[in-house]
């Protein structure tokens, strides 16, 4: 799954005004920070605007900044009004769906727990914690529970590739 240039310029807007939120920021300032045109950059902001995430003032001595505290704006949230289709396969669309497989067929299932994994792990991490000073990443919720009723550091994933 990738995220669409839109998400991601919208994350680091977001990320931008939370990074400094003792002033203004201009799209002008977004455009050359982040090397995107001004037009798409004003797209999101009124997005972003529209939702409530951002406070925007017009004119001379005008710009943007958060609205909301970065702790109170959850990744998974963003991501979500963003984005238009989590359809991974077609045979999550019913309407769409022309895959002879799907009465006996178990992939939609897994693929489903993994979007939902993904959007869990979205869900606990806030702006303020991907923005500011650099701060330990936390590790993901399963393994990090594992690695507490273990008492163990979590282990990096091993492979499954097979061996020719």
């Amino acid at each position: 799954m990738r995220l669409a240039e839109y998400t991601d310029y919208t994350l680091r807007v977001l990320m931008y005004c939370a990074a400094h939120p003792d002033r203004l920021i201009t799209v002008a300032e977004l455009a050359e920070r982040h090397a995107v045109s001004k037009n798409h950059l004003m797209k999101i902001v009124n997005d972003l605007a529209r939702q409530g995430l951002l406070e925007t003032t017009r004119g001379r001595g005008g710009g943007l900044r958060l609205l909301l505290s970065p702790a109170e704006i959850r990744v998974g949230d963003v991501v979500r009004s963003c984005e238009t289709d989590f359809r991974l396969v077609e045979c999550f669309d019913r309407r769409t769906n022309t895959c002879s497989l799907t009465p006996t067929c178990r992939l939609k299932g897994v693929l489903n727990a993994a979007l939902q994994a993904y959007f869990k792990e979205l869900d606990a991490v806030t702006l303020a914690e991907i923005t500011g000073p650099a701060r330990s990443i936390r590790a993901p919720a399963a393994a990090s529970s594992r690695a507490r009723v273990a008492g163990a550091p979590v282990a990096a994933p091993v492979s499954r590739r097979r061996s020719a």
